[in-house]
Parts: C-alpha cells; structure tokens; sequence
C-alpha cells in the first residue's frame, strides 16, 4: 500500500510538471510518436483491407485471404524490441524513422484482418441487393459494406491505437523521450517511483483511448449495425 502512495506522490514532486523533462512535455512526445505511427498503420492497413475484403470470388479472394493472414500472423511474431534495434542499426534516416517500424509493423494486423473480415461478414443478400440497385463495386464497398463492418473496424483501429502507445515506451531504449523515459531512466537510476508514475501515465493513456473509440463507436455506427453486432 505504501508503494501505490509512493508512487501517486511522484507526481507531486518538485518539476514534476515543467521543463523537458516533466509530465506535459514527455506526454506531448508520447502521443506524437503513437499518433504518426496510428496514422501510418491506418493508411497502410485500412485501405489494403477493404480491398482485399471486397474481393469474394474466385481465385483472387483465396489469395488475399492467404495474404492477410499469413502476413498478420508473420508481423505478430516479430519481436518489437528486436526490430527497433535492427531498424536503428540499418537505417539512416534520423531518429524517428526507426522507433516508427516497429510501432508499425506491430499495429498493422488487428486493424487489416478486422477490416478484412468485417467487409468478408457482410451478408451476400446486402451486396446483390445493392448491385441490383445499380451501385458500381466501390459505390457497394463505401455505402454498404464499410458501414456494416464499421464495429469490427473500429475494434481493430482501437486495438492498434491501444498496443503502439503501450509499445511507445520503446522509443526511450533508443534515446528518444516519451513516457518510456521514466521507466528506463527510473529502472537505472533503481527510483521505483519514477517507473511506477511512468507505468500508471501510460496506463491511463490506454484508458482514455479505449473510451474515446467507445464515444466513437456510439457516433459513427448506426442504430441498427449497433444491434445487430450486439445480437451477434
């Protein structure tokens, strides 16, 4: 108990909360390392996705669905720390690049395979009935199926926002700041406060991010797919 006191009265040390070094300052790194990695993934990921969801017949829909996949489960089982040193051996272009493959690479296959299946489980009658009413194939994949796979979607986006900034604390291994800082600055220096108050910052990270895409989830999905993925 008196560690969780220890840890809580961290945050009320002296420059705790101003300079380079304090809480606001790591925090703003922090989120920009997870955002631009997030938003990487999503223009990498979403897309591909969708596509590949789109396809449903024939030889070209068994093939993407080997290539999502494979290639998810190729990228769960890269070790994240193993490739942020690697990056940071082979490439050359600056400190940021290298902290940002990892993050990638990590966050890529829950947003492509939920993307993949959520547009795979639209319902065969839904895709008929809107070519039937004229729609072009991409007129029927943003109007019909993305709305419906919208749920699965956004539980992936939310799962790869929630692991890149738990990963993020990666980037302090590499001498870049963030969150992480106080962990592996803490872990060195044995000031168990520091990494309990740096463990608790993220923590509370992921909190606002899960109920972030909770007011997320209630605003973009419709009534009815809402019950609909609630029955299922």
């Amino acid at each position: 108990m008196n560690a969780i006191w220890e840890a809580l009265a961290w945050f009320g040390g002296s420059g705790q909360w101003s300079g380079p070094d304090g809480i606001p300052s790591r925090l703003l790194e922090h989120l920009w390392y997870s955002l631009l990695a997030f938003a990487v993934t999503v223009l990498i990921a979403l897309p591909l996705g969708l596509v590949l969801g789109h396809l449903r017949r024939g030889r070209p829909a068994a093939l993407a669905g080997f290539l999502v996949l494979s290639s998810a489960n190729a990228a769960r089982a890269l070790p994240t720390l193993g490739l942020l040193i690697l990056a940071v051996i082979i490439t050359t272009a600056g400190d940021l690049v290298p902290i940002l493959i990892p993050l990638v690479a990590l966050a890529i296959p829950p947003v492509l395979v939920n993307t993949y299946a959520g547009v795979q489980q639209v319902e065969a009658g839904l895709r008929d009935a809107a070519e039937g009413m004229g729609m072009t194939g991409r007129q029927v994949l943003l109007k019909v199926e993305l709305p419906v796979a919208l749920p699965l979607i956004l539980l992936g986006l939310r799962t790869a926002l929630i692991q890149i900034i738990s990963t993020a604390t990666i980037a302090a291994y590499v001498g870049l700041g963030g969150l992480g800082r106080y962990i592996v600055d803490g872990y060195s220096r044995q000031d168990y406060d520091s990494m309990a108050g740096g463990a608790i910052l993220v923590i509370l990270l992921a909190v606002l991010t899960q109920l972030a895409f909770a007011g997320l989830y209630r605003y973009a999905v419709s009534p009815g797919v809402r019950q609909r993925a609630a029955v299922s």
